[in-house]
């Protein structure tokens, strides 16, 4: 049901997270081409890796996880970061989402690897549920900040 994706992934890989970004009305904000997904998760020095969760009948992707390595100082080893988990509607309630994140937290025991974090969109009520339900809590005290387009350009000027 879940399986480590490859280079032949890409255009579905793309194509749900064009349906993730629809679904967070962002699609707007969703550039990356499939030669982007390509180079980052199969290039010369992946950046970024994926799992692909199946229909256990078909065969036909269904959802996937794109997360990449982070640090802890605090720590002192890894963790992933989950940038996008997303199952499609047709297949929501089967499993999927929660056989990914147990893959990645399996990931992170095989190896020693001491957080699995992600960030969801205040207003998605039914991930936070699905998520908490697993034992994830939120990491309220912090805030997420970013910058991009314009004024990461201008900083980056400076």
């Amino acid at each position: 049901m879940i399986r480590t994706a490859t280079s032949a992934d890409v255009p579905v890989i793309h194509a749900m997270v064009r349906e993730l970004a629809d679904y967070e009305k962002a699609l707007h904000e969703a550039r990356a081409s499939e030669e982007q997904l390509r180079e980052a998760l199969f290039g010369e020095r992946p950046a970024a890796y994926a799992h692909i969760a199946e229909d256990a009948e078909t065969g036909e992707p269904v959802g996937f996880a794109l997360w990449f390595l982070n640090f802890s100082t605090w720590r002192g080893v890894h963790g992933i970061y989950l940038e996008d988990l997303y199952v499609r509607p047709s297949a929501r309630g089967g499993g999927h989402g929660k056989a990914l994140l147990t893959e990645l937290a399996r990931v992170c025991v095989e190896r020693g690897y001491e957080r699995l974090e992600w960030s969801v969109l205040n207003w998605n009520t039914p991930s936070i549920d699905f998520y908490e339900a697993m034992g994830a809590r939120p990491q309220d005290e912090w805030t997420v900040y970013r910058l991009t387009d314009e004024a990461l350009k201008a900083v980056g000027a400076s």
